[in-house]
């Protein structure tokens, strides 16, 4: 597949390397020669500096042939415009771009992406998909992720284990004998910064960082084995009034439990835009550094902390004075992949990505047609896809125990109507089965070639 892609920032070029990885034909388009430089020299990447909009510019990086674009740059206009121009001059076949602002997004001018007006194929929202995974992880007390399968039957579910945790030690193989009635499969643990695929005999220690596949109707009573009995989040803070904490105000005063919610923003005339923009919740302008505003907020009886600001630092500071103040859970933006490795060890329980949340979105468009939801974790360091079995399908007929998958390759459930399954040797696959499947990096591409013979996704 020949891709182009505008914008060599942090989506842009992550987007190119899993691109190039999987031995597609990347190009990417940005104004900055020393960002067109690095990748260039990293991966096997066509770089051009220039003006990601303009004709001549697509045309030097084969639009005329392009499978797809991805228009990724830090404004929105050049992104939609660089569509247009893909679309109308180039006819280049599906289009996808990263718009920010909310304005353009209201449902009330949904007929403005459309092929007769401003041809986008799918449209990628950071500050959305930011504020619904900030969403999730407040529904899953004590986890870190949270990422849901098959109109939400399944779910991935990542937690850290602790010392008290009462399976710790125990090879996985047992989890099924000792707890016979619950649905969940351990798919990825990642143990002094690298992750990898158990086998059966493996054991979960204190301080790995663990994703399992779980039945959601199982997943509550799961959270106890792995350590984790926090009680729901009702009281909230929200640090920072921007796109992404108006987003998820308004999620939260739509949800059917009662939220106490309360926003603290530096800026008096965003704070004022946003509690008009906000039924219920207090907003209250000032800086979430000053223990005073923090005191106001009634942080020591606070259920979580969401600090949402465009400064990390910042960002980090509020949650662990927040934390020190007395409030159970910190869920921390951070942009900069320098402080990953630290955030654990600070205490912050949950760190929001948005470049991994941004990257999924987009992989999900790109391998359209095939893959029914995919979302990337770690870095993109494994992912996790859904598919659909059909009829033509090589597996249909055949126990899970004698297909021979590629290594580093897992499958969490199996999900037939209503019912989810645990993927047992045994078990064999029917046609329009959801299959739910953890496969690391390195063994995305011959899983892919493998299943595009047998199995077709949606």
């Amino acid at each position: 597949m020949k891709v182009i892609i505008c914008g060599a920032g942090q989506v842009g070029s992550n987007i190119a390397r899993h691109l190039a990885e999987e031995q597609n034909d990347v190009t990417i388009i940005d104004q900055s020669p020393e960002l067109i430089r690095r990748i260039s020299e990293s991966y096997d990447i066509q770089g051009l500096v220039g003006f990601a909009s303009h004709p001549d510019m697509l045309d030097r990086a084969g639009a005329p042939d392009a499978d797809m674009l991805i228009a990724v740059t830090f404004a929105d206009e050049v992104n939609m415009v660089a569509c247009q121009v893909a679309h109308s001059i180039f006819n280049v076949p599906t289009k996808i771009a990263r718009i920010r602002a909310q304005n353009y997004l209201k449902p009330s001018f949904s007929h403005l992406f459309t092929r007769d007006h401003m041809p986008i194929d799918a449209i990628i929202s950071p500050e959305v998909e930011v504020a619904h995974a900030v969403n999730r992880a407040l529904h899953m007390p004590g986890a870190f992720d949270m990422l849901p399968f098959a109109d939400d039957k399944v779910r991935m579910i990542g937690v850290r284990i602790e010392d008290d945790c009462p399976i710790a030690h125990q090879p996985l193989r047992q989890l099924t004998e000792l707890f016979p009635n619950l649905n969940i499969i351990v798919t990825g643990i990642v143990r002094a910064g690298k992750l990898f695929v158990p086998a059966p005999d493996d054991q979960m220690f204190p301080g790995d960082d663990v994703y399992f596949v779980v039945d959601t109707k199982h997943a509550r009573r799961a959270m106890p084995l792995f350590g984790h009995e926090e009680e729901d989040a009702h009281r909230i803070v929200v640090v920072g009034g921007g796109n992404i904490g108006l987003v998820l105000g308004r999620d939260l005063e739509q949800e059917k439990d009662r939220v106490n919610l309360k926003v603290i923003e530096t800026d008096r005339r965003r704070a004022e835009f946003v509690a008009d923009r906000l039924s219920s919740a207090v907003v209250l302008c000032g800086n979430a550094l000053d223990n005073e505003i923090l005191e106001e907020a009634n942080i020591s009886s606070a259920h979580a902390v969401v600090a949402l600001t465009n400064d990390d630092e910042t960002n980090i500071l509020a949650s662990l004075m927040a934390k020190q103040l007395g409030c159970e859970k910190a869920i921390t933006l951070v942009n900069n992949r320098a402080y990953e490795p630290l955030i654990g060890s600070l205490g912050i329980d949950v760190a929001v990505n948005p470049r991994a949340t941004t990257v999924s979105s987009i992989l999900q468009h790109v391998r359209r047609g095939r893959i029914r939801q995919i979302y990337s974790i770690r870095d993109g360091s494994a992912e996790i896809m859904e598919a659909e079995a059909l009829e033509t399908s090589g597996l249909i007929g055949k126990p899970l125990g004698q297909i021979e998958f590629p290594d580093n390759v897992i499958i969490g459930a199996i999900v037939r109507g209503d019912e989810v399954f645990k993927p047992r040797g045994s078990f064999v696959i029917q046609r329009k089965d959801r299959v739910i499947i953890f496969a690391l990096r390195g063994s995305v591409k011959k899983l892919e070639a493998m299943l595009s013979v047998g199995l077709r996704f949606f």
